[in-house]
């Protein structure tokens, strides 16, 4: 059954963060509720609707910039009351806009994530989670990687209260008290947590990846009761709620993504969620909630965007009057409204005008001081697993003009299909300025959102800036820095395979615990940045591009590395040297080479660069292909394999457009791989690389296995 929903815009408030707005429950069975919402500004807004247009409760002022929000009450009572938290103060509303609570948490990270229960407040800054009971201090844990959410149990079956933590490390983290009762791993980072049912022992979860799945939380452990996967390359998870939407006695799922996307999922009759409805907003949606809000008795899911735009998709079916010869006209109320709009519109543009008189007369006087607008930027550098790549996501609160990228190392840029942007690369000089990468990306007129893709190059690292320029006057530009890392196309992961032929690099020397996790902060992605609680840490990596694996131990005055990869232990050889030599500390390398890890990792490149070759061999094929078909008016001559390719080429050549210098990667990494083989034996082997690029361009894999043993 497919969900039918008519879109309509309620209201705009400033910049939005995640999980920022909450619906009140409603006074009764039908009764239409209030929407609760806060922004960066500072501002709590409380408002009912009435006839499509939006009725404020109460306002706030503006302050510190909001980053949650949860209702409250007693237990056993409506959970009406209103919390935010700003930094580090929690304050309470009532529903009619009173301030009944102040209470500073004095941590000293802004809080980030935040939960209340009755008399219960649960609050988490980066790393740290704190427990207070009537405001007085009752637990406290430090996470080993950053709290993205919080959310609590409180059942019949639970004895207590049961804080779940949803950590960056793939890690859901169940507590006790002050103490870890046990984690549950999960596919991807979480990024946010919501109880399926207010009294029950069930959590959803969403990843930064795209995943959602739904976890049975026990005493002492967990059980996975679903996954859904993001097959079809969707944003990441921001929100979710749930709510019995399609009315058959089951709560669905309301999701809302980081690229516009709103999902509700129902249940089948194997209690598997199936996707009922999915719509695409222009800007990320940060808070999604389901409920009764602009009519009695119809159903609605409510969504607020990053720009702060409260947005209905309502099942209230659209109202048309048929007149004369069947033709639908508006009635009465909708015209009265598209008037109202269009008057407000006429009072809008000649404020701009006057505004912009006011301006330009004030800007040349001899007293005028230049103002630079602010405008704010909600980014995301990620890696993506699927593809070995680097997701680069801006979303600017007013539309961009123009986006410039500069990187002092080799990138690849690789088309995305949502980004209608026209790019335009310089020419740049990488010797004398570091510059190996110039483009700038045109934006269409109302682009306030914008995604590209990056790969980078294990082994060569540095940083990407972007330069965001906004349709703004006077223009201002805004710089974000990414750092692209030694082994960027590294992931952390749970486990990894012991059995492979494994590589050994192991360091010693008079380097503290602090300056050797910096250092391997600074090879690979996804570490924590603090330090690790404990005297020793262990991380497990997996190559997104090949599919080798990395293990790093290490503690005060030691450091292990393993791996099946030669390359990645030559790169960490190589980086962790220098970070060491700036500090002026000494080091003892010793190496552990298995010539058995060769052959395994030229196996796992083989299926890869095969494809490849078949892939450019096919598309180097199409244009004469082509020509002989126009000669001879069809291609029913042709042997079945080119007529193949014939029928197939525009999806070969855009998967061979998407994937620039794929072939040129692998080639690099084969001769990598040769070069740090014998690097290690104290042999110089680059004369030879000219007689390896022959057998890759004559590939059999024997021929090479050959050349590598025999060189």
């Amino acid at each position: 059954m497919q969900l039918q929903f008519l879109l309509h815009s309620i209201s705009q408030v400033g910049v939005t963060a995640q999980k920022t707005m909450r619906l009140l429950p409603p006074l009764g069975k039908k009764a239409t509720q209030k929407v609760a919402i806060a922004d960066h500004d500072g501002i709590l807004t409380c408002f009912g609707i009435k006839k499509g247009e939006a009725v404020p409760v109460f306002k706030t002022l503006p302050g510190q910039k909001i980053a949650r929000m949860d209702l409250g009450g007693a237990a056993g009572t409506p959970q009406e009351k209103i919390f935010v938290c700003s930094g580090s103060q929690v304050r309470g509303f009532t529903k009619k806009g009173k301030q009944f609570l102040t209470f500073e948490a004095n941590l000293t990270e802004s809080i980030n994530a935040m939960h209340v229960s009755g008399a219960d407040l649960f609050v988490c800054a980066s790393y740290i989670y704190n427990h207070y009971c009537d405001c007085k201090d009752q637990d406290y844990y430090l996470s080993g990687d950053k709290i993205n959410d919080i959310t609590c149990l409180s059942t019949e079956n639970l004895t207590h209260l049961v804080p779940v933590l949803a950590c960056q490390d793939r890690v859901l983290r169940v507590l006790q008290r002050s103490e870890l009762a046990y984690d549950i791993e999960v596919p991807g980072p979480p990024s946010v947590l919501e109880l399926y049912k207010e009294q029950g022992e069930e959590i959803l979860f969403g990843t930064t990846d795209g995943k959602i799945g739904l976890v049975e939380i026990g005493e002492l452990s967990a059980a996975t009761k679903w996954e859904i996967d993001n097959d079809k390359k969707k944003g990441g998870i921001l929100c979710i709620d749930n709510y019995d939407i399609i009315g058959d006695g089951v709560n669905d799922i309301l999701v809302g993504r980081d690229d516009g996307t709103v999902e509700v999922y129902g249940f089948d009759s194997s209690n598997e969620p199936t996707l009922r409805f999915e719509h695409v907003l222009s800007e990320s949606v940060t808070s999604i909630q389901g409920g009764c809000v602009g009519k009695e008795s119809y159903d609605e899911v409510l969504t607020a965007t990053y720009t702060g735009w409260v947005t209905g998709l309502t099942t209230e079916p659209q109202k048309a009057e048929a007149g004369p010869g069947d033709e639908v006209r508006m009635s009465k109320e909708t015209q009265s409204k598209v008037e109202a709009l269009r008057a407000e519109l006429e009072q809008l543009q000649v404020k701009v005008l006057q505004g912009r008189e006011q301006y330009q007369q004030t800007s040349q006087s001899s007293t005028a001081v230049s103002a630079v607008p602010v405008f704010s930027i909600n980014d995301k550098f990620t890696l993506c697993q699927d593809d070995a790549s680097y997701s680069l996501t801006l979303e600017v609160q007013t539309a961009i003009d123009n986006l410039l990228l500069q990187s002092d190392v080799p990138i690849d840029l690789l088309d995305v299909d949502k980004n209608s942007a026209v790019v335009s690369f310089s020419e740049c000089d990488s010797e004398p300025n570091g510059n190996f990468l110039l483009a700038t990306y045109r934006c269409q007129a109302n682009t306030t959102r914008i995604e590209l893709k990056v790969r980078s190059i294990e082994g060569q690292y540095g940083t990407l800036q972007a330069y965001i320029t906004p349709r703004l006057q006077p223009k201002t530009c805004q710089v974000r820095q990414y750092q692209i890392k030694p082994l960027s196309l590294h992931q952390r992961t749970h486990s990894i395979d012991q059995e492979r032929p494994m590589n050994r690099l192991s360091l010693v020397g008079q380097f503290s615990f602090a300056e050797i996790h910096s250092w391997v902060v600074f090879c690979l992605p996804e570490v924590p940045e603090k330090t690790p609680a404990g005297e020793s840490i262990t991380f497990y990596f997996h190559n997104t591009f090949l599919g080798t694996q990395l293990e790093a131990t290490y503690c005060k005055g030691e450091g292990h590395f393993k791996s099946d990869n030669i390359s990645t232990i030559s790169i960490l050889s190589d980086v962790l040297s220098k970070e060491a030599t700036k500090k002026k500390i000494n080091l003892n390398i010793s190496y552990e080479i298995s010539d058995d890890s060769v052959s395994h990792t030229l196996n796992m490149i083989h299926p890869k660069l095969e494809y490849q070759l078949l892939l450019a061999r096919k598309v180097q094929l199409i244009d004469a292909l082509k020509e002989l078909q126009v000669h001879e008016g069809n291609a029913d001559f042709l042997i079945p394999e080119y007529r193949n390719i014939l029928d197939e080429s525009a999806n070969l050549l855009e998967e061979y457009k998407k994937q620039p210098a794929h072939l040129e990667r692998l080639y690099g990494m084969i001769t990598d791989l040769f070069i740090d083989k014998f690097k290690f034996k104290g042999q110089n082997v680059k004369t030879k690389v000219s007689s390896l690029l022959e057998i890759l361009d004559n590939y059999d894999l024997n021929s090479l296995l050959d050349f590598f043993n025999e060189a």
